[in-house]
This record gives structure tokens, sequence and C-alpha cells, in this order.
């Protein structure tokens, strides 16, 4: 494995030239609930629309979105649609467009009409001219992304067969590139992969792979096929996105690499694959190697599926899906107090049973666990006080706690039965109860209902104290007092 945190801090470090097809991409939410007296077609109750920036401009949103800084060239014609692009492009941080315009063709629009109940398309309609574009803006695209190589440490082609990447577009900017030394990745959509060679990686899926090598849609990636298109294209590696299969790498000089697709909610495939080819760029950029960077993209596509449109993907999010559970505990659990109501909102609003208990945890034993996961058993979600390092030095000792509260509150949120830990000052939680208002309030060891802290509070609030019976041969103090007879 890679250190994700590690690589991450490089994104913002990395500038990526993406060049390709510019579209408007709108979407057009409603409900379907009858079907048409004119015609037997469904209508859609439009109840909202959106409008992004899409195609090869999503991909440069991703880039910038993962931190990165984006130098973007496309075409746009002379229309409304051109208008709104400008704007928001002008509006994303960490993209530098450089836009050329046709007035001889309309700027590429396509609506999209979606089932807000079913997340389903129901209907696309497209406004574009799919034809090379002229000798004379071939020129005017070549003047302005040559200037630009040096200044960037890799190139993205996004081919979405619009007009920008003609086959001398193409073969100007990937040998200007090699020549400089900067790495070309390309999303092709050309059944002729020869057209791109010399190029770092092609990423087709499936569909585009089997067209361009007359194999098999249906089978599994062949490494012999893929070496026989990677040296028609001279390229060192083959990237193959198979949607809920996975991806499948193959490199020139090296072994082929399965990532599986990562489980998730899939909500809208568009600009998917926008997302992986802009975060393949990035992290390639920013010194990956080919398993770390096709990890990343199959995380990044896991999360923009799950989002409705075209969608970009933070590095946060990003983060959340690379690192394991264990790793992210902390982060997730532990809040200071002042944070605590905004985490109960979210709780008490999904009417979910939320339990209190508290203590020191110095040093975390079976007997912690015991009143731990008994408590969990009575709830939802279990929040857990814990006494701070002042707070524990007043109750036990100045020699203790023998671990600081950071690290017992860690301890704490690695285990799968707490929710959430939170730190307080006082002597006892009654304060963190007021605020709590927990339908259950547990308790271990030998206490009577009466004897627990905020037993009245919750009593009041129409809660219950649940008292878990100790076990026996386990507390921290034993355990203190047999490690300091250990070293004298």
């Amino acid at each position: 494995m890679f250190d994700f945190d590690a690589l991450s801090r490089e994104f913002p470090k990395q500038t990526v030239l993406c060049i390709g097809d510019l579209m408007l991409d709108e979407f057009v939410y409603g409900e379907v609930s009858r079907i048409s007296p004119e015609a037997p077609t469904p209508v859609i109750a439009a109840q909202r629309s959106e409008i992004v920036v899409g195609g090869a401009g999503n991909v440069a949103r991703n880039i910038a979105a993962l931190g990165a800084k984006c130098i973007f060239v496309g075409l746009i014609g002379a229309d409304d649609a051109a208008e709104v692009l400008k704007r928001r492009l002008a509006q994303e941080g960490g993209i530098e467009p450089l836009l050329v315009s046709d007035l001889s063709r309309p700027t590429t629009r396509k609506v999209r009409f979606v089932s807000e109940h079913f997340s389903t398309h129901m209907l696309r309609a497209d406004w574009e001219l799919a034809v090379p574009a002229s000798v004379e803006i071939e020129k005017q695209l070549l003047d302005a992304i040559l200037s630009q190589i040096a200044r960037v440490d890799i190139v993205l082609l996004s081919d979405y067969a619009k007009g920008v990447l003609t086959a001398r577009v193409i073969r100007n900017v990937i040998d200007a590139a090699k020549t400089q030394g900067k790495r070309v990745i390309v999303d092709p959509k050309s059944a002729n992969f020869a057209i791109y060679r010399g190029a770092t990686l092609l990423t087709p899926n499936r569909k585009e792979f089997a067209e361009a090598t007359r194999s098999r849609v249906d089978t599994d990636i062949s490494s012999a096929v893929a070496q026989e298109a990677m040296i028609l294209a001279d390229c060192s590696a083959m990237l193959v996105t198979q949607s809920e299969h996975g991806m499948t790498l193959v490199a020139r000089d090296g072994d082929t690499i399965h990532v599986p697709a990562l489980p998730a909610k899939v909500r809208d495939v568009s600009g998917a694959g926008d997302t992986v080819a802009a975060m393949l760029a990035v992290a390639l950029a920013a010194g990956a190697d080919w398993e770390a960077a096709l990890r990343l993209a199959s995380a990044a596509a896991s999360v923009a599926v799950g989002k409705k449109g075209t969608a970009v993907v933070l590095p946060e999010e990003l983060r959340r899906k690379m690192l394991p559970a264990a790793t992210l505990a902390a982060e997730d659990k532990i809040v200071a107090p002042r944070d605590l109501a905004a985490r109960l909102d979210g709780w008490r609003h999904e009417e979910v049973r939320i339990g209190f208990t508290n203590g020191c945890f110095d040093i975390l034993h079976p007997g912690h666990v015991k009143v731990l996961t008994a408590a969990r058993a009575t709830c939802d979600r279990l929040v857990v006080g814990l006494n701070s390092d002042a707070s524990v030095k007043r109750l036990k000792g100045l020699d203790r706690p023998v671990q600081n509260e950071r690290a017992r509150a860690e301890v704490l949120a690695a285990l799968e039965a707490v929710d959430l830990v939170v730190i307080f000052e006082e002597d006892t939680p009654i304060n963190l109860i007021k605020a709590i208002l927990p339908a259950t309030l547990v308790k271990g060891g030998d206490y009577t209902r009466e004897q627990v802290v905020g037993h009245e509070i919750v009593a009041a609030n129409g809660g219950e104290v649940v008292i878990v019976d100790i076990l026996q041969g386990h507390s921290t103090t034993s355990l203190v007092e047999r490690a300091k007879r250990g070293h004298s």
C-alpha cells in the first residue's frame, strides 16, 4: 500500500494541461406520473434543473476539485451556451481556461431529463456539430496548447469526438509533450488507437477497447490483446475501465493489475469516466505508481457514481474511500463539546436511540469492553464521555492518567461499539448528560440507580439507567499497581 496522505499532499503542487471537447450539461429533474394524451410518451413534470460544465470541462473541474491546477483548452461557438460556459469556468477556482471560438458551430450542449424518484435518465437532447475543427481552428487550438506544455506536469486529452482532438492536434500535442519529457494520458474515443501513438496511457472503457481490438465485449480483458494494441499505439500502458467489474491495467513492460470496483450506491454514471481520467492525471503527476493511481481512480469513480449529475470528487471524499475505517475513526468519532450539538441533531433527525456512558478508560481492559458493548446494546448510537487529563488527576491522583486524553480517546474511537467520544473537563459528566439527554445512561460497577450521576435528568426525559455488572479481576488501578511492581 501507499501513503495516501503523503501522496495527496502533493496534489496541489501539480498542474495538468487538459485538452478536449467542452460541453454544457443541463439536468432537468422531475416526476413522471402520466402518459401524454398526444403521443405514447411519458410526461415529466419538471421541478428543478441544474447546469454544469461537462465533457472535457468536467475533467478540468475534477482536476481542480482534487486540489491541482488545470490549464484547460477547449472549443466553443458564439452563442448563449458559450457565454454560460465562460462564466461558469471563470467561477471555478483552479482552472485557467483558454477557449477558442468557432463561429461555424454551436457550443455542444446536452440536456438530460431525469426522473427524480427513480434517478432514471428518460431522454437526452443534444445540440452539437460533431465534425473535426477546420484547419484555421486547429491552428488556433495548437497555438493555445503548445505554449502551455512547458508550464505543466502532465497532459490529458479528453476525446469526446466533437471536433477538438483532430488527428493533427493529437499528433502535434503528443510529439511536443514527449520532446519536453511530459507524459500524456488519453481518454480515447476513436477506435483507431494508432492516432494516439506515443501517448503514455490510454484509458478506453470495455466497449471502446473491444471495438478498437475487435475482441468480444463480454470477455475478460486479454493481456495479449492489450499488448498488441499498445504496440500499435506505442504507449506504455492500457487501462480498460469496466464499470461494476472494476479496472484492468496492462503495462507494456510490467504485470497486469486489476482493481475491483468499490461498493457504491449508484445514482448516476454521468461523468464517471471524466473523474477517472482526472484522478489518473493528478495521481501520476504527484508521483503515484500504476497500482496506486489505479486504486485512487477506482475509489474516485465509486464516489462519483454515488452523486447525481455530472459531479466532482473532493479530496476528503476520496480519503474516506481510500483509508480503512479504523484509520478514520479518530477524526470521525472524537468531537469537542462545542461540536457535539451538530452531531446529535443529525442523529435526532434520523430518530435513533442515543445512549451514554462515561469513564477515565486509562488502560482499556476486558472490563471496559464489557461495559461499552453492553451500553451499545441498549441504543442505536453510543456517546462516551471521557475524563480529561486534569479531571483524571483530580480523581485518581497525580500519577494518573497513564495515557493522555488523546491516546485514550483514539483507543475508544477504534472500538466498533463506540459512535462518539467527547472529552470533558469537569469531575462529573453532568453537563454532557444535560446536553445529550440520552435515552439510556449506562454505568458499570457496584452502583445503585440513584448513585449514578445524572440519573434524575435521564428519568425526567423518559430515559432509563442501566447498570452493567463489572467483570471481576479487571481494573485499571490493579493493572497500574502490577506494572509498578514489575518495574521495582
